[in-house]
């Protein structure tokens, strides 16, 4: 017992000195890492410092986004990334297509107009300048300069040099000489700064005609104003000669836009069938995007088009400007916590059912254009049938404010399911005017419709190539 009790000691000792060692070895370790952990952090900022010591000077009009690459090579690395053209999303993506091909219904609507000879998806920034020479709706020998606004990088410089009523006024075939470079760097930033900046001055414009200060703008703001400089719907005024404007005297929703233009007794064409006066919305993104959720809780276009990328300890935008479908973990992901599938699954069931909606508002405005020829071979007054060209007219505006929208609708969901309901209502108003008009000329039977099932058949139909009697009722008895 005695030999036992005294061994107590000297174990305790053996134990405490242990310890003692592991901890001074923990100790030891924690300073390590931290010490690690330092030399990374102070790396990290000297890596995400260091172009700031070695920026080149850029001229106030360089429009080479190479030269601007220089100082920012990975918001050039990435921007080089919108060559890629083989991206498909169901409504969307970057692929060579033409909407004409899968809406012959379209090739009617836009009858008389170019967008009847060649409708193409945007293909990306990088082929906005090539897209637009090629594109079939050119007229020769003149075209308004303006169509050249939103396609190159040039243009900045340009309008300095000529003058923004001069740079609209130019033939577009005379401007095809002065410019070479696409979509870039200089449209959205200040080459000192980088700040953002609007370098066309119809937004700066839009936004003064509501009574809005665009240097007021939050920088978040800026991030989707930068976009609306081409996102947008516009009109070329006739004074000063094919000047660029925004219609957003009276607001920038749909009805105030279709009011502004009624206002001002505004039409991009007759159309050949019923003798409306027309007007072809362009794309309205930004006025869209406005009304929907995303846009109330603050966030801009780029949150979801361009967003923070991390490289190397640096964050930075990415400039591959595409859909958020294409890059689901960067984009949507970041503030909703499903799984891809789960996110991709949701947003297409919400956009399958705008295209339903878009495609049933189609049939009724192609009838509402055929009823009305038919109504004018019957012998209708032109004063009678203006009740229903107003009616077609804002709802062929209305349907094609979301089928011009890119997104099929998903800028904003609900909103884009009223436009179009709204339009739907009026294109079947319109039609049961002409109706009760034709009911007067003792006609009840319904126009033989054609067949404008491919866009073929549609193209041949307004050439008066087959069913020349196509949208005309029986001759009263």
């Amino acid at each position: 017992m005695t030999d036992c009790s005294s061994d107590r000691p000297a174990q305790g000792r053996g134990l405490a000195l242990w310890a003692a060692g592991v901890l001074v070895l923990l100790t030891c370790t924690v300073v390590v890492l931290l010490g690690l952990l330092g030399v990374s952090i102070m790396e990290r900022r000297w890596e995400a410092q260091r172009p700031a010591l070695v920026l080149q000077p850029i001229a106030d009009w360089e429009p080479n986004n190479e030269v601007w690459g220089r100082n920012y090579p990975r918001e050039y690395e990435t921007h080089l990334q919108t060559r890629i053209d083989d991206t498909r999303t169901r409504y969307g993506g970057a692929f060579p297509r033409d909407y004409l091909d899968e809406d012959p219904m379209q090739v009617i609507l836009f009858a008389g107009y170019g967008f009847s000879k060649g409708y193409r998806q945007a293909r990306g920034h990088t082929y906005a300048l090539a897209d637009v020479l090629a594109t079939p709706r050119l007229k020769t020998p003149y075209n308004p300069g303006t169509c050249m606004t939103c396609k190159s990088t040039d243009v900045p410089r340009l309008m300095h040099r000529m003058g923004v009523e001069g740079f609209y006024a130019t033939n577009f075939h005379d401007l095809k000489n002065e410019v070479s470079n696409a979509i870039g760097c200089q449209d959205c930033h200040d080459p000192k700064t980088l700040r953002l900046r609007i370098t066309r001055p119809a937004l700066i414009e839009g936004l003064s005609a509501m009574g809005k200060d665009v240097s007021q703008a939050t920088q978040q703001e800026m991030r989707s104003l930068v976009c609306a400089q081409c996102h947008v719907e516009y009109y070329f005024k006739a004074e000063p000669r094919d000047y660029l404007t925004f219609p957003w005297a009276k607001g920038t929703s749909v009805e105030d836009m279709i009011a502004y233009y009624d206002q001002i007794a505004f039409s991009d064409w007759v159309h050949p069938l019923s003798k409306t006066p027309m007007v072809k919305v362009q794309h309205p993104d930004y006025e869209l995007f406005l009304t929907g959720i995303h846009a109330y809780v603050g966030l801009s276009c780029a949150d979801c088009h361009m967003p923070y990328k991390n490289e190397g300890g640096v964050k930075f935008t990415d400039h591959h400007v595409q859909s958020p479908l294409l890059n689901i973990a960067n984009s949507c992901a970041v503030c909703h916590r499903w799984s891809e599938d789960q996110i991709r699954q949701r947003v297409e069931a919400i956009q399958d059912k705008v295209k339903a909606a878009k495609v049933q508002t189609e049939e009724a405005l192609v009838k509402a254009h055929f009823d009305i020829a038919a109504a004018m071979q019957a012998g209708v007054s032109d004063q009678d049938l203006g009740q229903a060209r107003t009616q077609v007219r804002h709802a062929q505006f209305y349907w094609d404010f979301v089928s011009a929208s890119n997104g099929m609708g998903f800028h904003s969901p609900q909103e884009a399911m009223r436009v179009l309901g709204k339009a739907a209502v009026l294109a079947e108003e319109a039609r049961i005017s002409v109706a009760r008009l034709l009911g007067a000329k003792g006609l009840a039977q319904g126009p033989d419709y054609p067949d404008y099932g491919t866009r073929q058949k549609a193209l041949e139909v307004m050439a008066g190539l087959t069913h020349p009697g196509a949208g005309q009722r029986p001759a009263p008895q």
